[in-house]
């Protein structure tokens, strides 16, 4: 069976490439042997492992950070199976390609048997119509897809190409696996840097470890950087230090992208911090966001939202103090306004927390989902006109700035919901005192009117028939919307400035 077939121009290409490759691209391992990490997936006796080892392979998304080994995978394994291996990266690749590569793995498979390995770096870049033109491809057989992402695929790749697809999930390198890499790469006179004499301090190299964040290809990057800047010292010896390494790397190799999964996961993490009361690790994921060029404005909305969903009115003021740190980022802009962020971060960790204005909304809403919608009832409905009157809007509304403590003996439920409790204040902060207001709800003898439904009269009390005339002055001095029609506008009568201080008396 044929393998790939190489021309004397890809041979003298690929030679040229490997004597000018980046360090990174050169010390790329050949084999499952050399390769470092990853060994929940390729270690001894795993499935990927003996596909690769037996040339069983099947289509799958390799999924995982920058330099944890994707590509290296798909490079092995084009090394090692007997099938042609064809790659394209989803940043220039189009439908047209991909329709030529399908072409010539049919014929190369009806001619010799052949199989094809088609491997897309980059596959989250595809758009949903490049995914589905190669979607029946994979599911007969005609191609073995092989995808490479940093981006989640459950967000990024059609759930019908996904499904088709295994996927292995690769882990940032642990620092020994960096420091393996390293140290491989100084000794390597091949295609290392071990014919330039180079000699890696040991502060140095613990900092190049931890300044690559888990990602090989920045490491020897910055190593052969550094080590090429580097004049020969005595005895023709290179010696690099934290500063050639500091220079070389210029800022740390940051694994964030505002428009991907790692936004996601940080503020959730900063969110649930928060939550948690914890201040110190809330201003760390703060600090990963804002350091990995987050919008401080989505972070800041994300803060008003915690305070009105964890907070709530424990503490009242938390509201207005997030407010005022998404003006003062909007007004200052970075790294000012980065300040008035930890500010709000800080005071939303340490203050007393509560959901029960957010569970209680919750619960109101259900009831508005799935119960009858009953009207109004007709003590709590506007007045304003002699009609409405006579139909018996607003008849037998008790005003609550007449009674004791301004609580009142009546309902404000429509039949159907009568005595429903929705919010239930925890004793945690300003909410301990909301508790103690609200404690007479547990004593008060709901208000039973005797008919409720338009049109029917109700019973009526000698006290309800004496105050039945203020019921308009009330509701305007409630501040309520005027609903009085065109018609009768002109007959009501006026609210006058004596009268106003009389009820407010």
């Amino acid at each position: 069976m044929p393998r790939n077939q190489k021309t004397l121009f890809d041979a003298q290409r690929e030679e040229a490439l490997s004597r000018q490759a980046p360090l990174a691209a050169r010390m790329r391992p050949r084999t499952l042997d050399e390769f470092v990490g990853q060994d929940h997936i390729v270690g001894e006796g795993k499935l990927l492992r003996r596909a690769i080892s037996n040339d069983a392979l099947f289509s799958m998304i390799l999924w995982g950070p920058p330099g944890s080994g994707k590509t290296t995978l798909a490079r092995i394994i084009a090394d090692t199976t007997h099938a042609h291996f064809e790659q394209l990266s989803a940043v220039s690749a189009g439908v047209a390609d991909l329709r030529r590569v399908v072409k010539e793995a049919q014929d190369r498979l009806g001619m010799f048997q052949q199989r094809t390995i088609v491997f897309i770096d980059e596959i989250h870049r595809f758009n949903k119509a490049q995914q589905d033109a190669i979607l029946p491809y994979v599911e007969d057989g005609t191609i073995i897809l092989i995808g490479a992402t940093t981006e989640n695929p459950s967000f990024e790749v059609n759930p019908a190409l996904r499904s088709r697809m295994r996927v292995f999930v690769l882990d940032p390198l642990t620092d020994e696996q960096i420091g393996v890499i390293v140290d491989r790469a100084l000794t390597d006179a091949e295609r290392g840097l071990g014919d330039l004499n180079v000699l890696l301090a040991a502060d140095a190299r613990g900092y190049l470890i931890n300044m690559s964040n888990g990602d090989a290809r920045t490491a020897l990057n910055a190593l052969e950087a550094a080590a090429l800047a580097k004049p020969p010292g005595v005895g023709g010896k290179r010696l690099i230090t934290v500063d050639d390494i500091r220079d070389a790397l210029q800022t740390r190799a940051v694994q964030y992208d505002k428009n991907g999964e790692l936004h996601y996961d940080a503020i959730s993490a900063l969110h649930k911090s928060v939550r948690d009361s914890d201040p110190d690790a809330a201003l760390y994921w703060l600090g990963r966001m804002l350091d990995g060029g987050e919008d401080p404005l989505y972070i800041a909305r994300r803060l008003v939202r915690i305070a009105i969903e964890d907070i709530g009115m424990a503490d009242p003021h938390a509201l207005s103090l997030t407010i005022a740190a998404q003006q003062a980022v909007h007004f200052l802009g970075q790294p000012e306004g980065d300040l008035a962020l930890a500010h709000a971060v800080v005071y939303l960790a340490q203050a007393p927390k509560s959901n029960a204005v957010y569970t209680a909304y919750a619960a109101a809403l259900k009831d508005v989902a799935e119960t009858r919608n009953e009207p109004v009832p007709l003590h709590l409905r506007n007045a304003p006109t002699t009609l409405m009157k006579r139909l018996g809007y607003g008849r037998g509304y008790k005003y609550a700035h007449d009674h004791d403590d301004a609580q009142v003996d009546q309902e404000h439920f429509p039949p159907n919901l009568r005595g429903r409790r929705y919010y239930e204040p925890t004793g945690r902060g300003f909410e301990a005192t909301v508790r103690e207001r609200l404690a007479w709800r547990d004593t008060r003898a709901l208000h039973q009117p005797s008919k409720n439904t338009l049109g029917e009269e109700l019973s009526e009390s000698a006290a309800v028939r004496s105050n039945a005339s203020l019921d308009a002055d009330l509701q305007a001095l409630a501040g309520e919307e005027p609903q009085i029609p065109a018609e009768d506008a002109a007959a009501a009568p006026p609210l006058s400035r004596s009268q106003s201080r009389r009820r407010l008396t």
